[in-house]
């Protein structure tokens, strides 16, 4: 039990851990990357993965020259690219049947919840923005799948999708992670980088609402004319 409770906090503070993880698996260190992504991205069982801060470590310390940026990029892209699309194939045919249960063990129904409501305001532009929203990610390609979205268009929004994301945590990682400010402050850092790049989405919401505002006084107006 306790071994397992050590792997779970090892990889709950990847991002702490990360630069010894290299040191000690070297190659190997692509793979376990890889995975924790696919992982997050793929299984709505997994949102509570660490990507965003993973990523941004993993660049810093490709910066150190412990891990090649470029072949960094690819695997994660890769994993970021397939663990969406696993999700979406897994919503598609297993989506409606775990809905229709009343407890599901595994999976927080307020976090699907959460997820249907952003799909059903921005479409297949959830696919992009989600990405850079924790927990909303895991669900977004689960709900598609669910709302039967087709597939052909699903794949250019999820491979734009992990294209920023990844280029965003880990270039951030690349170019600033090794700052001594940056290293001093890395939490708080972290989380203004998160906000930051969610910050596209709030914005949409907003001028959602803004429109949906307009349109409700333009019925009362029509209606107190007629």
């Amino acid at each position: 039990m306790s071994i397992l409770i050590n792997l779970f906090n090892g990889i709950m503070h990847i991002d702490k851990y990360l630069n010894l993880l290299v040191q000690q698996y070297g190659m190997l260190t692509y793979l376990i990357l890889f995975l924790i992504i696919f992982m997050e991205t793929g299984l709505v069982v997994t949102p509570f993965l660490p990507g965003d801060s993973m990523l941004f470590a993993a660049g810093a310390i490709a910066a150190m020259g412990a891990m090649n940026i470029f072949t960094l990029l690819i695997v994660v892209y890769i994993a970021a690219v397939l663990g969406d699309t696993v999700n979406y194939h897994i919503g598609k045919k297993l989506g409606n049947k775990i809905l229709e249960k009343e407890d599901i063990r595994f999976i927080n129904k307020e976090y699907l919840k959460k997820a249907q409501t952003f799909y059903e305001k921005h479409g297949s532009m959830t696919i992009v923005l989600a990405r850079f929203i924790p927990i909303i990610r895991t669900f977004a390609p689960f709900v598609a799948g669910i709302g039967e979205m087709n597939y052909t268009k699903f794949i250019p929004y999820n491979m734009l999708g992990g294209g920023l994301w990844i280029t965003l945590f880990l270039g951030g990682g690349y170019f600033f992670g090794n700052l001594p400010f940056i290293e001093k402050h890395f939490s708080y850092v972290l989380i203004a980088i998160i906000i930051i790049s969610i910050l596209p989405a709030v914005i949409a919401i907003i001028k959602e609402k803004r429109k949906k505002g307009g349109d409700d006084n333009d019925d009362v107006v029509t209606s107190k004319i007629g």
